[in-house]
């Protein structure tokens, strides 16, 4: 171990929190530096409103604050709980390997999507959810739907819902995959931008652990992130927006026949009660991620994406 100290790993209490940050809890392990995770308690934790009624951050406010306050030295939170504002201080040292971005169904009886009849309940809080399952137009009723995974599935297990729409990563990452009866391509259902990934944070001013975290950073993951997040921030849409979008990094041909490394994201935006929909596309260098997303979203209020977020 190395002779800096414990480093302190600030998360929610939750299973799926404490599965998280316990992954890169053992990554530091392993990488010759003592960890320990420090459960905090955060203001979506203790309220069973839908987060959009809460608000921004409900999930990562608490968690920051201990940061700020030299209670931990390390933060780690699902990526689409951040605000898209940096936060002054805090700086985001790694983005590890992102997991599955897409978008799952848990539904009683194994069935998909498609074999679901109308007026099937499906929970989900989620706008960006509600508003892609309205625009379907399969005449399925949308419960509103809190509490932790476990919550969620026993919804559908004790007959209450026929069916729930989470993300297929979190499932995975508590070894419950096996529940999922639909991994939602993402022409079905956009994701939520940075979905699947994790933000491991900690002060800008400790030189020292933003070395060691860097460490755990996968660079295609942050660029996909990058571009994701930089649509919704360009859009001035928060994490409970109707908006979806995912990024990959995929090879092509240059002029000269060389294989290289870009960037494909698509995104778009819909109204709550499904009446409208509005999808592009861009790809370019992965170097340029940022850049692509603002791109994409100006494009996006071009064909009225703003008039479409407020219906």
């Amino acid at each position: 171990m190395t002779g800096r100290g414990t480093i302190r790993i600030g998360t929610r209490g939750s299973l799926l929190a404490r599965t998280q940050s316990g992954d890169v809890r053992d990554a530091l392990i392993e990488a010759g530096h003592d960890a320990e995770l420090v459960v905090i308690t955060t203001a979506g934790d203790l309220s069973a409103e839908p987060v959009e009624k809460i608000g921004v951050g409900v999930f990562t406010t608490a968690i920051r604050a201990a940061l700020h306050n030299g209670e931990i030295d390390v933060a780690v939170h699902s990526y689409k709980d951040l605000p898209t504002a940096p936060e002054e201080g805090l700086t985001i040292a790694a983005v590890p390997p992102r997991a599955d971005s897409r978008d799952a169904l848990v539904a009683a009886g194994g069935r998909v999507l498609g074999e679901l009849p109308p007026g099937s309940t499906v929970g989900t809080s989620a706008p960006r959810r509600v508003a892609q399952l309205n625009a379907l137009g399969l005449g399925l009723e949308i419960r509103p739907l809190r509490g932790n995974l476990d919550t969620r599935l026993g919804k559908v297990a004790g007959g209450e819902l026929d069916a729930v729409v989470v993300a297929r990563a979190g499932l995975v990452r508590i070894g419950r995959e096996d529940e999922v009866t639909e991994a939602f391509d993402p022409v079905v259902l956009l994701p939520a931008p940075a979905q699947g990934a994790l933000a491991v944070e900690c002060r800008s001013d400790d030189a020292e652990l933003v070395s060691i975290l860097a460490e755990l950073d996968d660079a295609p993951s942050r660029a996909t992130v990058d571009a994701e997040r930089s649509v919704l921030a360009a859009l001035e849409a928060g994490c409970t927006a109707p908006v979806g979008a995912i990024a990959e990094v995929v090879e092509s041909l240059d002029d000269d026949g060389r294989v290289v490394d870009e960037l494909s994201l698509r995104a778009g935006v819909a109204a709550l009660d499904g009446s409208d929909e509005i999808r592009a596309s861009v790809v370019g260098p992965v170097a340029r991620a940022v850049e692509l997303g603002r791109e994409l979203a100006a494009e996006l209020l071009e064909r009225g994406a703003a008039e479409v977020m407020r219906d």
